[in-house]
């Protein structure tokens, strides 16, 4: 301590010193692109070229403010190591010590709920055209998008994709499935959306049941599945996990000095997180089903940390919470098969059961219901506060172990081995 020193100079020296700490400033994002899939698996870009022409079309709106920002420590690995590996595991059964090293980058404060909120109202809007009565107007003069992706042709992965005004930071954001029960009306990408979720989030090829039919050759008889066959299907360059990869490919080629985040809302979630556990990218995912056993099966190899992917989701949610499964259950009534429920990364969980009376229903699945009747709350006494992010493992499995499909066998059946996936 200076002892005897005019406070002035004092002063003077603590802040030459120890100078204060910057504080996070506000980021201004722009929509800059809308993305989407054609029937032959295109990837097609659509910009927003700028407010002129956004007003000239009828919207005012342009800037997205994101209130502040976090540092996130992610570790990552080459991408011919990473890919090296998933095929050494998936062909030979080889698992490889991969050298992970770490970056710090600008991550979303998922502690703050105007954060959350408006990475929730970019995500929303990924379902529904411009003017369309469920359209959330942002903060600030944001530029609203035009219609693309809703032509007959446009019939799979899309979203959108903002940048800040630098360019260091850019949002993508992945639209969930399109059911009429679930969320976001109905749409072209229905069908795809559909046997995405089925391959990803069922036990065997949605064999939920002797009635149904699989969108996979993989039952066998009873509770066996043919593990192999399961992964192989997931392989499929039709699907939605490759086509979300070469859009993030494409997006580091348009902004190759850019700090990716990726968002989305269930099946949207879901795939946003898998593709943040291959590029080490930032997620927030709202009430996405269960995607552990889907990285598992892709053979997706998983660094020491997830801390960069995080879930929000409530507990009345039977999608997310991973029961809404069953032969009379409403996503089987549907032709969902909705089986898995371990999350990867970390999890904001909103107990809407306990707090707030809520009866475990489909119809709190959406993100409106989530917008307008969650997020909107204070759930710990102060305006900002959100519940404390926790490990997936700690809030779902017991003694840091979750299980999925636990009543199933995966194997080749060469042998009587026993096979579950465990996280």
């Amino acid at each position: 301590m200076y002892l005897g020193l005019p406070s002035t100079l004092y002063a003077l020296l603590t802040t030459l010193l120890w100078p204060p700490q910057p504080q996070n400033s506000p980021i201004t994002f722009h929509l800059r692109h809308i993305h989407a899939t054609t029937q032959s698996n295109q990837v097609l870009f659509t910009d927003v070229q700028s407010p002129q022409a956004i007003h000239a079309l009828g919207h005012d709106s342009y800037n997205l403010r994101i209130p502040s920002t976090k540092q996130l420590t992610i570790p990552h690995t080459s991408a011919t190591s990473f890919q090296s590996a998933r095929r050494r595991s998936r062909v030979y059964g080889e698992s490889i010590a991969l050298d992970w090293s770490e970056d710090q980058v600008e991550g979303p404060d998922v502690g703050d709920k105007e954060v959350l909120m408006t990475l929730a109202k970019m995500t929303a809007n990924a379902y529904f055209e411009v003017g369309d009565k469920d359209w959330y107007d942002l903060p600030g003069r944001w530029n609203q998008s035009f219609p693309f992706g809703w032509n007959p042709e446009d019939d799979g992965f899309r979203g959108h994709i903002f940048a800040s005004e630098d360019n260091s930071i850019v949002i993508v954001s992945v639209k969930g499935t399109s059911a009429p029960w679930i969320a976001g009306g109905g749409g072209p990408t229905m069908k795809k959306d559909k046997l995405n979720d089925n391959l990803l989030f069922s036990c065997c090829c949605a064999r939920v049941g002797p009635t149904w039919s699989p969108v996979c050759d993989c039952h066998v008889n009873g509770y066996r599945c043919e593990q192999t066959c399961v992964e192989n299907a997931l392989q499929e360059e039709s699907l939605f996990y490759p086509i979300g990869i070469n859009l993030y490919n494409n997006v580091t080629y348009m902004y190759p000095d850019a700090n990716i985040w990726v968002i989305g809302h269930s099946l949207g979630g879901s795939l946003a997180s898998l593709i943040g556990l291959t590029f080490g990218a930032p997620v927030v995912a709202f009430e996405a089903p269960g995607e552990a056993m889907a990285a598992k099966r892709l053979h997706l190899p998983s660094p020491p940390s997830l801390q960069h992917i995080t879930h929000v989701y409530h507990t009345a949610d039977p999608i997310a919470m991973g029961t809404c499964n069953g032969v009379s259950s409403w996503c089987a009534i549907g032709g969902y098969a909705m089986e898995s429920r371990c999350h990867l990364g970390e999890v904001i969980r909103y107990d809407t059961v306990d707090v707030l009376k809520w009866g475990v229903a489909i119809q709190t699945h959406p993100i409106k219901v989530v917008l307008e009747q969650i997020l909107s709350l204070d759930w710990q006494g102060d305006g900002k506060a959100v519940p404390e992010a926790k490990k997936a493992v700690e809030v779902e499995g017991e003694d840091g172990l979750c299980v999925d499909c636990f009543s199933w066998e995966f194997g080749n059946f060469k042998n009587s081995t026993k096979k579950r996936w465990r996280w």
